[in-house]
């Protein structure tokens, strides 16, 4: 096909011509709101790198779940900020703690809400590692049962899936088999398999006061030079018996998702992260581009690159426009 006899831009010329051609279709139906939960009342205290998201106490929590709920997003992820922390993370997999609270408090008031929670250790340890620290090495395999007991204990609140994110080898299977033996078999697991060290996580750990207190998460989270183990990550976690695979980040890791989704006969999830959320609100408060029209590009670019469904602090503001 050559000029003139093919003219692409006869497709383009108005909006009904484009909505027609359009091939990736973005939707309310694919998008996922993080929530980050902590204890008390009346709560709603501002993150100064994530403008418009908030530390909710459980009330102020199940109002924002509500306004997600009533403009048709279908599911939250569940972050917890404890009251106190320890070395081996036990506010995580306590009965009262606050996913806990958070869980019982959404599934009673929106029981069609899709609620998946976090499963990690970060928020919860003194030292802010996704694992049992021995020294200064991060234990894998001391770290499963924990993980776990965590899983465990949110299904048991209600949680609707569960979403490990802690990178530890072996977590899915030890997960899995936790469910399964305590007639918990119909909940899901969404694993972060491909999760990268990335610079773009930090207004996050600002959220949920997650930061490492030493070292870095090097030795745990993928290496952004690596594609290749990114399939060898997520074949894992598949025959370990993950039900939806992550890739985390989004934009920088488009080609990832892609080849994911080549590879993978699963649903494919994408978290659209806090930096990458921070950059488009910074660069419009600046007045250096239009926040809108950068928000549903980027989203859209996530979709068109294969991802299924996508975890974004624009949930909210994406469902309106859509």
């Amino acid at each position: 096909m050559i000029f003139p006899e093919y003219r692409p831009r006869r497709l383009r010329q108005n909006e009904a011509f484009r909505r027609m051609a359009r091939e990736t279709i973005l939707s309310v139906n694919d998008l996922i709101l993080p929530l980050f939960a902590i204890g008390g009342r009346k709560v709603k205290k501002a993150i100064p790198s994530m403008p418009g998201h908030y530390q909710l106490s459980t009330d102020n929590l199940v109002k924002t779940a509500k306004e997600a709920h009533d403009i048709g997003i279908p599911a939250v992820m569940l972050f917890g900020i404890p009251d106190k922390k320890d070395p081996l993370a036990t506010r995580a997999y306590a009965k009262n703690g606050i996913v806990q609270k958070a869980t019982k408090a959404l599934k009673e008031k929106f029981p069609d809400l899709v609620v998946i929670t976090d499963v990690c250790l970060c928020q919860y340890t003194e030292h802010g590692h996704c694992g049992i620290v021995e020294g200064q090495i991060i234990d894998n395999d001391a770290t499963l049962d924990i993980l776990a007991r965590i899983a465990f204990s949110h299904a048991k609140a209600g949680a609707d899936m569960v979403a490990p994110s802690d990178m530890m080898d072996g977590r899915v299977a030890e997960i899995r088999n936790i469910l399964d033996e305590n007639s918990f078999s119909h909940v899901p697991i969404m694993s972060y398999a491909a999760k990268y060290c990335s610079a773009y996580y930090g207004p996050f750990r600002q959220a949920a006061h997650s930061a490492p207190q030493f070292g870095d998460r090097r030795t745990y989270q993928m290496d952004p030079a690596n594609a290749r183990e990114a399939i060898r990550e997520v074949t894992m976690d598949v025959e370990e018996g993950a039900d939806i695979i992550m890739v985390k980040p989004a934009l920088p890791y488009l080609d990832i998702i892609c080849r994911v989704r080549q590879e993978i006969d699963l649903p494919v999830a994408a978290y659209n992260v806090s930096g990458e959320y921070a950059m488009i609100k910074a660069a419009e408060e600046k007045g250096w581009l239009d926040g809108k029209k950068a928000m549903m590009e980027t989203l859209t670019a996530i979709k068109r690159a294969g991802a299924d469904m996508i975890l974004t602090y624009f949930a909210i503001d994406a469902a309106k426009e859509l």
